[in-house]
């Protein structure tokens, strides 16, 4: 008989966290129970505990995994490309793939910030978004710069915008339970924000 395989401290945060976020794919974030992850896991609430000392704390752990492995995506993608407009739809890309792997990831973030009371875990989301927030501006400005937007564009609001397509059309596949065709979605999604905010002659990639 083979011996069970013991993980260490961090492979036993970090499989929690994996679950709890496999969990909010199919299950409404709120109502989520540490006997629920536990069961999940195989293991009883007690060992879940002896790794993080409240609830509050796995919420926190979630939400640092997710900002952690969502920016390097991201900035990973956008560092690839040649030019800002470039960049932005590698970002935007690159962010839809991360959801397409990890499709409870939108509704832990938005259940969150919905939260009541304002916890270290909702007050992490409004950083990571704030950080997000600033890299997409960072590479308008650069398109700006580069000479890739129309004249006159509200950068708050080409801003404001990349973040609500992606938004949009994450809601739409979670609606609709098809979150694998986000992919098939995406260039054509953002094609018609390039073309919103780009310069003549810059419409296209």
């Amino acid at each position: 008989m083979a011996a069970k395989r013991h993980l260490t401290a961090e492979a036993r945060r970090e499989r929690t966290v994996e679950t709890v976020i496999e969990l909010c794919a199919r299950d409404e974030p709120a109502t989520l129970t540490t006997g629920a992850i536990a069961r999940q896991m195989g293991v009883t609430q007690g060992a879940l505990f002896r790794h993080f000392p409240s609830k509050d704390a796995i919420w926190e752990a979630v939400v640092d995994w997710v900002g952690q492995r969502v920016m390097q995506r991201v900035d990973a993608a956008a560092a690839g490309a040649d030019a800002p407009l470039a960049a932005l739809e590698a970002m935007f890309m690159a962010h839809v793939a991360f959801i397409v792997e990890h499709p409870g990831v939108p509704r832990l973030l938005l259940g969150q910030l919905q939260h009541a009371r304002p916890t270290p875990a909702r007050h992490m989301v409004r950083s990571l978004l704030f950080r997000y927030r600033e890299r997409i501006t960072a590479l308008l400005e650069q398109a700006r710069a580069a000479g890739e937007l129309r004249e006159g564009l509200d950068l708050e609001a080409a801003t404001m915008q990349f973040i609500g397509t992606i938004q949009g059309l994450v809601i739409q596949a979670l609606m609709a339970g098809e979150v694998t065709r986000l992919l098939d979605q995406a260039p054509g999604v953002f094609a018609i924000y390039r073309h919103g905010i780009a310069a003549d002659g810059q419409a296209r990639s």
